[in-house]
C-alpha cells in the first residue's frame, strides 16, 4: 500500500498508483495515474533541487514532510496538507463508505479524484478539494474577461481563446499556492461548497502545493520551479506605438518621424499582421515595403526598435504550405480538410510542439527579418480558437489529442526564444495573445487581446493585468483604449481613450493599439492589402487637450525608467510581479485584500485607476498604518490605513508615492 523510492512517498489501491514527492522549497508535487506507468512528462516544472524532506510510513497513513509543508495520505488514499503550525491548507474532497470512521463518510460516492474513461483513451479527470473556509480568497490563475480580482466563487475554463489565457496557478490567502500542472483543456471551480479542477483528456493527475507564510514567499517558490524572465531590455521600459495596421513602409516611417518631431518619448513601433505576402510566408511584402534594410535603419538612428507580428498560419496556397505538409510541420484535423481558421485565407497552424517545425520556422524568420536586423517579435494568434470548444467533432490534436491543448501558445514563444538563444541574445521579449505556465522563461510578454473599448472592459483588464502576475507572468500589457472599435473623434471615447493612456504609463509594458474606426479605405489589390486599417491612433490623433495629457503621461513613464527598470530586475531575479495587488506588499492589512481596483506598481507605487466615465475624483484605500503616501499630483501626505477621496479631473489620475 505504502512504500518509499528515494524522497518519493509511494501508494497503490487498486489500478491507481500515487506519487507525492518533494518539488522545491516548502512544496510538493502530486501526481496519479491509473494507466499503469506514470507519465513523465513534467510539463510546467523545472527539475527539483535537493531538498530536506522525510516520509513516515504507518499501518494506516503515510507522511511526507518538506519544510514548511506537510501531507498525509490516509490508508484509503486521501490526502491532506497541512502547513508547518498543522493547519489545513488542502483537504480533497471525498464523499464514499471507504472509511466509515471518516467524519465525512457518505454514501453518495464521490470521488476525490476521478478518473472516467473517455471513450478511444485516457480519462476524463475531475479533482475535488473541501471549501475550507468560505472567506478564502484566492487570486490568479492567469487572464479571464470579468472584473473579479478575487476569484472564490468563480467558475473558469481551463482554455486559450482571444482575451482569455488559461494559466492554472493560484495563491491563497491560507497561505498556500498551487499550480495545476496539466495543459488539458478542462474546468476549474473555486466554489463555497468544494473546489474542482477537470482536465477533459488526460492520462494523469498532476498539481504542485507550496505553503509561505507571505504571497511573496509562495510566488517566489512557484517562480523558482516554473522560471523566471529574462532582464527586460531596456527599449521595454518606455512606450510602445502601435495600431491596426500601418499599411506600408512610409506610412509607418511617417509616424516615427513624428514622434521625433514632436520630441516625443518612444522606444518602439510595430509593423502589425498582413505585411506578408501570405499567411505562411514570413517575409514582407516588397510591394509595401520595398526596403526593409533602409526602414530598419532609418528607425534605428532615430532610437526606435521594430517589431513585427508573427502569424503561426500557414495559407494552402502560401509557398511553404507544401513542404511544410510533407514534413509533418501542419497540426491535424481529426477528418475533412485540413483548415483551421479562415480569415484572409483558408490556412492551418504549424505544430509548435515538434521541435523540428519550430526550427523551420526560425529558420524563415532569421533569414528575413532577424538577419535585417529585427529583434522583438509579436507572436499573434498563439491560440487556435476552435481549440476550447466543439472538440468532438472538429478536434485539433498536436501530436496526441486534447490533453496539451493548452501548451501550444508556449511552445510558439518557445520557437523565438530557442532561436534568438541560438544567436547569442539574451534578453529576448516575445509578445504573445496567450500563455501557458512556465512561458515566461520564453520571454512572454502576454497582452490581453481583442478587447472591447469601454470602461467596463477597462476594468476587465485590470483584474486581467493583477491575476496574471500572480499566475507567474510579470510581463503584461493592454491596447490603451481598448482593441475594438472607438473614433478619435467620439468626446466620449476621447475620454475612455485618456483614462486608458493613464493607466497604462504604469502598467509593465506602455503599448498604444487599437482597431480604430472609421476604416481607412483599402490600398491595394494584392498581398495583405484585403485587411484595411483601421484609424489613425497615434497620441496627437484625439485632439489638442487629449495630446497635451498623452504627453504629460509619457514624460511621467520616461521619469520612471529606472524605477521600472528597478522592478524588471526584481521579476527577472524572483519572479516578483510587477503589478501586484496591495496584499501583495501589505499582508498583514486585512482591507489590502478586499480592495480590487488600485494596486502597487512595485513596492513604492500605489496606482488607483479611474474606471468610470464622468469621475472627477475616487475613493482610494492607502495600506499599511505605519506607512506615509505622498500624492504624485499635489504632494500631500496622508498616513495609511485610511480611506482617502482623491481629485481625479480628466487631467490626472490618482497616485501616490510610499515615503
Amino acid at each position: 500500500m505504502f512504500r518509499k523510492e528515494e524522497h518519493r512517498l509511494i501508494f497503490q489501491y487498486d489500478a491507481e498508483k500515487l506519487w507525492i514527492e518533494p518539488w522545491g522549497e516548502n512544496s510538493l508535487r502530486v501526481r496519479a495515474t491509473k494507466n499503469g506507468q506514470m507519465p513523465d512528462e513534467d510539463w510546467a516544472l523545472l527539475p527539483p533541487a535537493e531538498s530536506k524532506s522525510s516520509i513516515t510510513l504507518g499501518e494506516d497513513y503515510a507522511e511526507i514532510e518538506n519544510g514548511k509543508i506537510t501531507a498525509r495520505v490516509s490508508r484509503f488514499g486521501k490526502i491532506v496538507v497541512r502547513n508547518q503550525q498543522g493547519k489545513v491548507l488542502l483537504e480533497e474532497y471525498w464523499r464514499d463508505r471507504r472509511d466509515v470512521m471518516d467524519p465525512k463518510c457518505s454514501a453518495i460516492e464521490v470521488e476525490g479524484r476521478e478518473f472516467r474513461p473517455n471513450v478511444g483513451g485516457d480519462y476524463h479527470l475531475t479533482v475535488r478539494f473541501e471549501s475550507l473556509d468560505k472567506n478564502e480568497k484566492i487570486y490568479g490563475m492567469g487572464q479571464y474577461q470579468q472584473p473579479y480580482l478575487n476569484l472564490k466563487g468563480i467558475d473558469l475554463e481551463l482554455a486559450h481563446r482571444n482575451s482569455q489565457a488559461s494559466v492554472p496557478f493560484y495563491l491563497s490567502s491560507r497561505g498556500y499556492g498551487m499550480l495545476w500542472n496539466n495543459p488539458g483543456v478542462g474546468r476549474a471551480v473555486f466554489g463555497t461548497n468544494i473546489m474542482s479542477f477537470e482536465a477533459y483528456a488526460t492520462k494523469i493527475m498532476d498539481y504542485w502545493v507550496t505553503a509561505g507564510d507571505t504571497p511573496a514567499e509562495i510566488e517566489e517558490a512557484y517562480a523558482g520551479v516554473t522560471g523566471k524572465v529574462p532582464m527586460m531590455p531596456e527599449y521595454g521600459l518606455g512606450f510602445w506605438q502601435c495600431k491596426l495596421r500601418y499599411q506600408t513602409q512610409e506610412e509607418l516611417l511617417e509616424v516615427a518621424r513624428e514622434y521625433k518631431r514632436r520630441n516625443l518619448p518612444i522606444d518602439l513601433i510595430v509593423i502589425d499582421f498582413f505585411h506578408w505576402p501570405k499567411q505562411g510566408e514570413w517575409k514582407f511584402d516588397p510591394v509595401y515595403w520595398p526596403d526593409p534594410e533602409a526602414m530598419i535603419k532609418e528607425l534605428s538612428e532615430m532610437g526606435i526598435k521594430l517589431m513585427v507580428s508573427i502569424w503561426p498560419t500557414v495559407d494552402r496556397e502560401s509557398e511553404n504550405y507544401q513542404e511544410m505538409l510533407e514534413k509533418g510541420y501542419l497540426i491535424r484535423t481529426e477528418r475533412g480538410f485540413r483548415v483551421g481558421l479562415n480569415f484572409e485565407g483558408a490556412t492551418i497552424h504549424y505544430d509548435a510542439t515538434n521541435p523540428e517545425a519550430r526550427d523551420y520556422l526560425w529558420e524563415k524568420v532569421r533569414r528575413n527579418y532577424y538577419e535585417k536586423g529585427i529583434r522583438v517579435f509579436w507572436l499573434d494568434e498563439a491560440e487556435p480558437e476552435y481549440t476550447a470548444y466543439d472538440f468532438d467533432n472538429f478536434r485539433y490534436y498536436l501530436g496526441t489529442d486534447l490533453e496539451i491543448g493548452n501548451i501550444y501558445p508556449r511552445e510558439y514563444a518557445k520557437t523565438f526564444y530557442e532561436g534568438m538563444e541560438k544567436e547569442g541574445q539574451e534578453n529576448i521579449v516575445n509578445l504573445l495573445r496567450c500563455a501557458w505556465a512556465g512561458s515566461q522563461k520564453y520571454g512572454a510578454l502576454v497582452w490581453s487581446g481583442d478587447i472591447a473599448s469601454s470602461f467596463s472592459s477597462m476594468r476587465c483588464q485590470l483584474a486581467a493585468g493583477l491575476n496574471m502576475g500572480i499566475a507567474g507572468i510579470p510581463w503584461w500589457t493592454t491596447d490603451i483604449g481598448g482593441f475594438h472599435g472607438g473614433n478619435p473623434d467620439d468626446p466620449a471615447f476621447r475620454e475612455l481613450f485618456v483614462r486608458w493612456f493613464q493607466w497604462g504609463a504604469f502598467c509593465p509594458v506602455m503599448r498604444l493599439h487599437g482597431d480604430r474606426e472609421p476604416r481607412q479605405p483599402q490600398y491595394g489589390t494584392t498581398g495583405g492589402a484585403t485587411c484595411r486599417s483601421g484609424a489613425a491612433n497615434e497620441v496627437w490623433s484625439y485632439g489638442e487637450e487629449v495630446y497635451e495629457i498623452c504627453k504629460k503621461y509619457l514624460e511621467i513613464r520616461e521619469q520612471m525608467r529606472d524605477y521600472t527598470r528597478s522592478l524588471m530586475e526584481e521579476a527577472h531575479e524572483k519572479g516578483t510581479p510587477v503589478m501586484r495587488p496591495l496584499f501583495y506588499e501589505f499582508p498583514e492589512d486585512e482591507l489590502a485584500w478586499d480592495v480590487e481596483d488600485q494596486y502597487c506598481y512595485g513596492s513604492k507605487v500605489l496606482v488607483a485607476p479611474i474606471l468610470e466615465a464622468g469621475a472627477v475624483s475616487r475613493s482610494v484605500y492607502l495600506p499599511g498604518k505605519d506607512v506615509k503616501w505622498r500624492m504624485a499630483e499635489t504632494n500631500e501626505v496622508y498616513e495609511g490605513g485610511q480611506w482617502i477621496t482623491a481629485k481625479a479631473d480628466l487631467e490626472s489620475m490618482p497616485v501616490f508615492v510610499r515615503q
